[in-house]
């Protein structure tokens, strides 16, 4: 079995040790410093361990924790998707779970890797309710000075940012706008921004 360990940080001033504890001599280390937000197959060392298993070298990948992938469930299970498709198990640390078991599909894994991903999800729907609330006082106050001019996105950049919510349209227009916030993680009103821009280019 070939092994890889994928590792990620969001900037270069977090430690990385924590994810190093569990690792082993005969693994290769790919490490990126990105923010989660990037998807898996956008990112340097990302794109370089899918190079290596479409070339066979890796067939077995560990994280220290799901988050490590992706910051929302379509991200993380696009990953997996992508890993159980190519006969990768991907192995959890901090569960101490694999998501194949003799060549097959290990469903109490997506289960939890599912559960664990809604929770994450909500905790960064909780974080952006907050943050909108301390805009609100700080508007309250007249000390919010918002976006600088000129900092907004094109519409171009727009849906380049959010490629998945994009793909998610596409093909799934009989999803409710909702359900794929809650599926790519974004808020609703991004997703029907993206669909207003799509609307616009036909």
């Amino acid at each position: 079995m070939k092994k890889a360990r994928y590792n990620r940080i969001s900037s270069p001033n977090q430690n990385l040790e924590r994810q190093l504890v569990r690792n082993h001599p005969d693994e290769i280390i790919f490490k990126d410093v990105i923010s989660g937000a990037v998807s898996f197959n956008e990112r340097e060392k990302g794109k370089a361990l899918i190079t290596a298993i479409e070339s066979g070298s890796i067939d077995f990948v560990t994280v220290a924790a799901v988050d490590r992938l992706g910051r929302n469930l379509y991200d993380i299970f696009s990953t997996l998707e992508y890993f159980t498709k190519k006969n990768v198990v991907l192995r959890v640390d901090n569960l101490g779970i694999e998501s194949m078991v003799d060549g097959k599909t290990n469903q109490v894994f997506n289960l939890i890797v599912s559960v664990l991903g809604n929770v994450a999800q909500m905790e960064r729907e909780n974080l952006r309710e907050r943050q909108l609330e301390g805009i609100a006082v700080a508007k309250a106050k007249g000390v919010y000075k918002g976006r600088e001019r000129g900092s907004s996105m094109s519409e171009h950049e727009f849906l380049d940012k959010y490629k998945n919510v994009l793909k998610e349209v596409k093909n799934h227009p009989e999803l409710s706008i909702r359900k794929i916030a809650k599926l790519t993680g974004v808020s609703v009103g991004t997703v029907q921004r993206v669909k207003k821009i799509m609307s616009q280019q036909h």
